[in-house]
């Protein structure tokens, strides 16, 4: 099982599904998890910023493709 590092962090899942096809679509694992931030700003409502994880031998590509998707 490859071991999966931190990517970046998103706004939600919805952002967070959308990223990890994009990065799925050219070969590289990827999933996301809740985190921490903004802890309490939803008053205990599920949702929020996502951390993307992904392969940590795919990182550099991985960080590539987020550079190229924000430059549109």
């Amino acid at each position: 099982m490859p071991e999966l590092v931190p990517l970046t962090i998103v706004r939600n899942e919805a952002e967070a599904e959308l990223l990890c096809a994009l990065l799925r679509t050219e070969g590289i694992d990827c999933d996301h998890r809740s985190t921490n931030f903004g802890v309490g700003s939803m008053d205990g409502l599920p949702g929020g910023a996502r951390e993307v994880v992904v392969d940590q031998e795919k990182l550099e590509r991985a960080e590539e493709l987020l550079a190229a998707s924000r430059e549109d």
